[in-house]
């Protein structure tokens, strides 16, 4: 790992608190390598914590019950996961990254023995919203303390190996999980953090810069957490429910989202009037951060919606099994992982054009897309990896290039602030591309599915049973639903149980497609806004240095 060039800092005023190290200290390598390799352990537990329990909620819902409320083991994760990380990537500027970095590693590590001591599916549940708000304490400082550590024009590779990290970590959650709840227990999936965690904190407690900001008085902007809060969690608790739980006309929704929607116009008024900010508009006038984090709101509405249908495609067109469809994905992640290292390395080797890769991205993302869109019962299940393998590379292309560029066009007192944001809203962009682009699937389904059905397959099924399959078509999926499809035509001829499936299956290939289409033009729609991106110099000094020589220069 290089070694950043750190010239002896000049010494702070009198009465004023020097914002890097202290006055005239340096980082050795040593400092640098433990703080980097403790910061990619952390990456490593927040992202993999967010995948591990999928395979394991058979067996937990088994043990705990609450089969009507299993989702929000993942939900409750990752919505207190997202609403804190704008907060507290703003607090460390106000206070230094260090004690939140660490104060979130605790809080993630409590939230998982608790987690794994849990004797009910809502202690289960809020256990889960514990480590979330751990979780996102490390996930929006990880990125920033990469800007603190390293010059822009070394971040790059730097910001490349944190998203291989994330990337990796989401990948093997499945398998790690499973291995983990046959061979000990679910409540090992939890416990397992802990020495990990500890080792981290350790590390920080030794080695993690202490920098922090000019001493003085900041005044708390708790009615712009609280409504920033209120805003998030209305917002993806209502696209989670939304389709689901309730339609998306019920009162309910309507409801939760009208309330977001208030909340959020109130969290602007109250953010423009206050001192310290949690959201600083000031930084969403730059056009480079504007246009960056549109980019990545877009990015994210486009990953999460293209991975979610991935392998539905691969279960209920191609008929493959549950577990062979999540496997397909893994060339798709590989080739993000392997993306991002390699987008990395070149923002960094040649001159930091994110401009120029964004757009490249784009468009190989573009290209996967519309090779995907066009894929058909009749499609090799080599050509379908190939496509997503290809959307893939150009998603991980983008995952610096953003990150970067946001970093790059503000002071170094707004770094956590404008870092968070960049991550806040591509999950924000991805929790309304799963919720948006699944229901928008499945009202082309329902569109179509009658209309493709032969006359006599509608008078041999029941209509309940009828209306059922096209508002939910489980038979492609579950082979208990299809066992009780089989049933209720018993006596019929059994080619008519084969034509079902096959129109089914072309019904919903076709409307899968559309998915693609309309994630194809998001990402157009991206690309077309990354062309007026302006591209700045990076610089070769860490943000504090270079704060510190125009200070001094003001001075003289």
């Amino acid at each position: 790992m290089d070694q950043p060039v750190t010239p002896a800092a000049p010494a702070a005023e009198p009465g004023k608190r020097e914002p890097n190290l202290g006055a005239g200290q340096t980082r050795s390598r040593r400092q640098v390598v433990f703080t980097m390799g403790g910061l990619l352990m952390a990456v490593f537990l927040s992202s993999l914590d967010q995948t591990i329990v999928g395979t394991a909620i058979p067996r937990i819902v088994t043990d705990l019950g609450g089969f009507d409320r299993f989702t929000w083991i993942t939900t409750s994760y990752i919505v207190a996961s997202i609403t804190f990380v704008p907060i507290v990537g703003r607090l460390s500027d106000l206070y230094g990254r260090k004690a939140f970095f660490i104060g979130g590693i605790l809080l993630f590590l409590v939230g998982s023995v608790l987690a794994g001591a849990s004797q009910s599916m809502n202690q289960l549940i809020a256990a889960r919203a514990v480590q979330g708000v751990g979780g996102g304490a490390m996930m929006a400082l990880a990125f920033t303390t990469v800007a603190d550590l390293y010059a822009p024009r070394e971040r790059g590779k730097y910001t490349g190996y944190v998203g291989a990290v994330y990337g990796f970590s989401s990948l093997i959650g499945p398998v790690v999980g499973g291995l983990i709840t046959d061979n000990l227990s679910w409540h090992w999936i939890f416990y397992v953090n802990v020495p990990l965690g500890s080792a981290v904190i350790l590390l920080f407690i030794r080695f993690f810069p202490n920098v922090r900001p000019a001493k003085r008085k900041h005044r708390l902007d708790y009615p712009g957490m609280a409504l920033l809060i209120a805003a998030v969690v209305s917002l993806l608790v209502g696209l989670s429910l939304a389709g689901v739980e309730y339609a998306w006309s019920s009162p309910q929704i309507v409801g939760t989202l009208l309330f977001a929607a208030v909340a959020a116009v109130a969290f602007i008024v109250i953010e423009r009037r206050s001192p310290d900010p949690i959201m600083p508009q000031s930084i969403y006038s730059d056009r480079i951060v504007s246009i960056s984090l549109a980019a990545a709101f877009l990015t994210g509405f486009a990953m999460f919606g293209t991975i979610i249908f991935i392998p539905l495609f691969f279960q209920a067109v191609l008929g493959t099994s549950a577990t062979s469809s999540g496997s397909f994905l893994t060339p798709m992640m590989l080739s993000m992982v392997v993306a991002a290292t390699l987008s990395g390395q070149a923002l960094s080797r040649f001159g930091g054009h994110y401009r120029a890769q964004g757009l490249i991205g784009f468009a190989i993302f573009m290209v996967g897309l519309v090779l995907t869109s066009r894929m058909t019962p009749d499609t090799s299940f080599l050509e379908a990896v190939a496509f997503i393998t290809i959307a893939g590379f150009g998603v991980g292309i983008t995952f610096p290039c953003f990150s970067i560029s946001v970093q790059n066009a503000v002071p170094a007192h707004l770094l956590g602030a404008a870092t968070s944001a960049t991550q806040f809203f591509r999950q924000i962009g991805g929790a309304l591309g799963l919720a948006v682009l699944g229901s928008f699937m499945t009202a082309r389904f329902s569109s179509r599915a009658l209309d493709a059905l032969p006359a006599e397959i509608e008078s041999a099924i029941p209509s309940d049973q009828l209306s059922s399959l096209i508002e939910n078509p489980q038979a492609l999926v579950n082979p208990e639903a299809l066992d009780r499809l089989r049933e209720s035509i018993a006596g019929q001829d059994e080619q008519l149980l084969g034509q079902l499936l096959e129109s089914l299956r072309l019904v919903l290939s076709a409307s899968i497609s559309e998915v693609f289409l309309v994630v194809t033009v998001a990402v157009a729609i991206g690309f077309a806004m990354v062309i007026f991106l302006p591209e700045s110099p990076l610089s070769d000094r860490r943000p504090h240095q270079a704060d510190r020589r125009q200070d001094a220069s003001a001075r003289q």
